[in-house]
């Protein structure tokens, strides 16, 4: 065995198969595979395989896309064939309208992937599927790709091609310990010697948490029981001549496909069980868990009546082992928070399915720092401090039960909620306040007219369309008061914080005491990494010289970790995170200076407190930072205030903002007003595959700075010219908006792809964002948008339809 190599992957199941392969791929020769047993022993080797296209967004289609060209490849190599029922076809049921303006919606986003889904009626599913009924039954998505492989002979053939390529799989050699070293190395302890490495990749399945736990790490992954059959042959299916397409069932929680003349039916029942949860048994290698078929009871019975052959014919086996589940359903795939040379490729649950995909994007991530697409979707650091096994568990159990319901916009289901709270959580349930989930936080989404108010969720505009309209009209027309919690905040220290900032911008960031400013900061690519707001707050009893860095709720763990990073060893700079400690209340419409003087000494005027400072005071009795900025439009004040002092502060709001007609708005509200202005959402708008040129944000953009971190690429891409734009489009239709990933057409050919949709009510537009061929990015450009099916013509606008000046903000 090796005694130094450049990477070590932890686990030989599709995972670490996959991610040693794709390491070679990338360049990367020198990379060693460890597996405690054989190769597949764990959940791998009794996955049902299914290998679909269909994906939640574009980046879940795109690897998906790569899984099913490189198994194709795999399965044609004449020297190591395997088996790979390759286009046999898939349908996804649906009996609800709702359900199939997703269909059509997932169909436009896939599009742009250079994917083709078909949305087909209920005699249309029948036809292409002779097993099933049509009893309600309202029609499916046709997945023209879909089918299955076999699970061991995947993982040999990777493992094959990377042994080829110079990788070396070591087998029977338990991981003992992990140490990491002061020059962030690591040091693998196996029980046949140890392995000096540069990274090390935890791919460990169910024993996911063995592994991060001799880091000192806790990974938000659990396990479910997952039970299937496999059915006796069934004469219809040898009478097809063909083989039959894959079945998902959302109606009755199942799904099938042909295993050799007969079925293999796997269950997704109400009453399910997590596994494992209080450890797992060191010799549960090829293992199952005991059969329990009248756990799913009820899910068979649905499945009977969607197919009655299945009445008719025995079963001969029966399988039930753990799968893995994340807190979203996602796997988590890249940089392990807060260690340095780790990565995982962990919580895997369809991994058969798309793990070529995760471990092509992971081994780019490694040797490159980024990866072709943007990952963030399943990025390991999406989930911060809240993130446990326990909280993971529910989460894992409500997935489970909802396999194939896909979250309808604005849906945040209940389990596990109140993960992240607030002194005014109650307060604001007491106001009728109905709740959106963020990171964990519990955020006010709107506030309900009445207390049995109930939203339907919808592709369309619903009954809530009506509350943030009137929401957006008394913060425009007088004042509104909204608490952000969870909002990302680091407090920066030290003699070089600014030299410091200045490196990791791509413009220029403000020095002045007192002042705040908006930059981008970039990866080595040159594309868009973060966004935050520098706030320079003077020494006081409440502190020393300090900027506070503020960026997007979910980014604590991402930017913190970009932010070190980069940290020199000779620079006095300490960072500190308060996202924990503080939330923010935002005041915001023409009376919001009135109601800051009526609750907090000094003077607010235009001249003494502009738009762009910063100043701390007290609110009431609250100690509070307020800065002078605003994410509607709207002269606004963000009010930073300790946790302690939260409802202190937002009592004395209140009562100052009666007498200037304040009412309460949430996160509904500020979506629909920052689309109005052009303001730009983290991980929808900002994403790392575009650059701040093609972002349009060139004016933050100082490329003669004598150096900041992506600059040598970005000059080289500007060089080249844009690629994509962004641009705000006007959609002609008022039943929907335009959802995120939806396609933009001209001439029949995809030419763009949407970001973000929401109506703009104080301009009383339907508005989008999307990502264009620049030819197409000049206002008055006429394209078509796929809208759920529905081919709407669009129109490139002018950004910021709402006070394009920035008159209003600005007091």
């Amino acid at each position: 065995m090796k005694s130094r190599t450049k990477v070590v992957v932890i686990g030989g199941g599709i995972a670490g198969c996959s991610t040693l392969y794709h390491l070679t791929q990338e360049g990367w020769s020198d990379v060693v595979l460890i597996e405690r047993n054989e190769l597949t022993s764990g959940t791998t080797w009794h996955s049902a395989a299914q290998v679909t296209n269909f994906g939640m967004n574009q980046t879940m289609v795109g690897l998906k896309t790569h899984s099913i060209n490189l198994y194709k490849e795999l399965a044609e190599d004449p020297d190591y064939p395997i088996n790979y029922h390759h286009g046999d076809g898939g349908i996804r049921l649906a009996n609800s309208e709702t359900h199939m303006d997703g269909y059509r919606h997932f169909v436009s986003m896939a599009r742009g992937m250079d994917v083709n889904f078909e949305v087909i009626d209920a005699e249309e599913c029948a036809r292409r599927h002779p097993l099933i009924s049509t009893d309600n039954l309202m029609g499916g998505l046709w997945d023209p790709l879909d089918g299955d492989i076999d699970p061991a002979q995947l993982c040999q053939a990777l493992a094959r091609r990377a042994r080829k390529a110079g990788a070396e799989v070591y087998r029977h050699t338990p991981v003992t310990a992990l140490t990491q070293h002061k020059d962030d190395t690591w040091t693998v302890h196996t029980g046949q010697g140890d392995i000096d490495c540069d990274v090390v990749v935890n791919a460990g399945g169910y024993r996911v948490n063995e592994v991060g736990a001799m880091m000192g790490v806790h990974h938000p992954v659990a396990s479910m029981e997952h039970q299937y059959f496999l059915t006796e042959d069934i004469p219809a299916i040898k009478e097809a001549g063909y083989r039959m397409p894959l079945l998902r069932c959302p109606i009755s929680d199942y799904y099938c496909r042909q295993e050799k003349n007969g079925l293999l039916v796997g269950f997704y029942e109400q009453n399910c069980k997590t596994w494992g949860m209080d450890g797992i048994d060191p010799n549960f290698v090829n293992a199952l868990c005991p059969d329990d078929l009248d756990r799913v009871t009820d899910v068979l019975e649905g499945a009977f009546e969607r197919m009655p052959a299945l009445m008719e014919t025995g079963i001969h086996t029966v399988v039930n082992g753990p799968i893995t589940y994340t807190i979203d359903g996602a796997p988590l795939v890249g940089p392990i928070p807060g260690k340095r040379n780790a990565f995982c490729i962990i919580g895997l649950r369809a991994g058969l399915g798309e793990g070529g995909g995760h471990g092509w994007l992971l081994a780019q991530q490694i040797v490159h720092g980024e990866a072709c697409f943007d990952t963030w979707c399943i990025d390991p650091r999406r989930f911060t401090g809240h993130a446990n096994v326990e909280l993971t568990g529910l989460k894992a159990v409500e997935d489970y039960q909802n396999e194939f319901r896909f979250h309808l916009p604005h849906e945040h289901r209940p389990a596990g909620r109140n993960a992240k709270t607030t002194a005014l959580t109650p307060v604001m349930a007491q106001e009728g306040a109905e709740f959106s989930v963020v990171n964990g936080w519990e955020r006010v989404d709107y506030i309900k007219p009445t207390p049995d108010f109930h939203e339907t969720h919808s592709f369309r505009f619903n009954e809530v369309f009506d509350v943030v309209a009137k929401e957006v009209a008394n913060v425009q027309n007088a004042v509104g008061l909204a608490e952000i919690n969870g909002f990302n905040r680091f407090e920066i220290t030290g003699a070089d914080r600014h030299a410091f900032l200045d490196r990791m911008f791509c413009g220029t960031v403000t020095k002045r005491a007192g002042r705040v400013g908006l930059g981008y900061l970039l990866n080595h690519q040159g594309m868009i990494k973060a966004e935050a707001t520098v706030a320079n707050i003077p020494a006081s009893d409440r502190g020393p010289d300090r900027a506070w860095y503020g960026s997007a709720a979910a980014s604590e763990f991402h930017d913190m970790d970009w932010l070190q990073a980069h940290l020199g060893a000779d620079e006095d700079v300490q960072i500190r995170s308060l996202t924990n400690d503080q939330t923010i209340l935002v005041v915001a419409g023409p009376r919001a200076r009135d109601v800051l003087s009526s609750c907090a000494r000094g003077d607010w005027s235009k001249e003494a407190f502009p738009w762009l400072s910063v100043r701390e005071c007290f609110i009431g009795h609250a100690p509070a930072t307020v800065l002078g900025v605003s994410f509607s439009g709207e002269l606004a004040y963000e009010i930073h205030l300790p946790n302690a002092s939260l409802y202190a502060g937002y009592l004395a709001l209140r009562e100052a903002g009666e007498a200037f007609g304040m009412t309460l708005f949430g996160a509904r509200a500020v979506e629909s007003m920052r689309m109005e202005k052009g303001f730009l959402h983290w991980k929808a708008d900002l994403i790392t595959e575009f650059d701040p040129f093609e972002t349009g944000l060139e004016r933050f953009v100082k490329l003669e700075k004598p150096d900041f971190i992506g600059k040598d690429a970005l000059l080289k891409r500007h060089a080249e010219g844009r690629h994509k734009k962004l641009v705000t489009v006007q959609v002609a239709a008022t039943h929907a908006p335009a959802h995120g990933g939806a396609s933009l057409m001209k001439g029949g050919q995809v030419v763009g792809t949407v970001t973000s949709g929401d109506w703009g009510h104080r301009v009383g537009m339907n508005l989008a964002y999307a990502y264009v061929d620049p030819a197409l990015s000049e206002a008055g450009t006429v394209l078509q948008l796929d809208l759920c099916g529905d081919p709407t013509e669009v129109t490139v606008i002018a950004s910021s339809p709402y006070d394009p000046d920035y008159i209003w903000m600005r007091g």
